[in-house]
This record gives structure tokens, sequence and C-alpha cells, in this order.
């Protein structure tokens, strides 16, 4: 008997917190809070746009090619010989 009640208790917590998410996140309030919002944050972002600085390119020659000479045999290091 107690589970049955336990089962229906939760059932019915689980049913309240849904119907009323959604009486609160549908309700006519919320949605013109939220479009108003948005608007607002359109008007920042286009204003926000204007005031923006453009920057030079200054990259160009950053790159400096170093050519390796392949004649030249890279000397083998032996540990115990440098040790002596």
């Amino acid at each position: 008997m107690i589970k049955e009640l336990k089962f229906v208790l939760y059932l019915l917590i689980i049913f309240f917190f849904i119907f009323f998410t959604l009486r609160f996140y549908l309700s006519e309030k919320n949605i013109k809070k939220t479009n108003l919002t948005i608007l607002n944050i359109e008007e920042k972002i286009d204003s926000n746009k204007s005031n923006l600085s453009i920057l030079n390119n200054n990259t160009e020659n950053i790159v400096e090619y170093v050519e390796k000479d392949t004649k030249e045999k890279d000397k083998n290091y032996f540990f115990w010989k440098l040790l002596n």
C-alpha cells in the first residue's frame, strides 16, 4: 500500500513540475520578456559593430626560410666518448 502511495506521489510531483514549467515558459509574459531581451541584445550588437576598428595587416614577410646545407653530415655522438 505504501509503495503505491509513493508511486502516485512521485507521479504527481513529476506531473506538476512539468505542468508548471510549461505554463511559465509558454506564458505571454515570458514570451514578451524573451523577445525584448533578444531585441536589446541585437541593438547592442549593431551599435558595437559600428564602433569596431579595422586592424592593418602586418603579417607580410614573417616567415624566414633557412636553407640547410645537405652536404654537411651531422656528427654522431656517443655517450661513452663524451664522458672521456
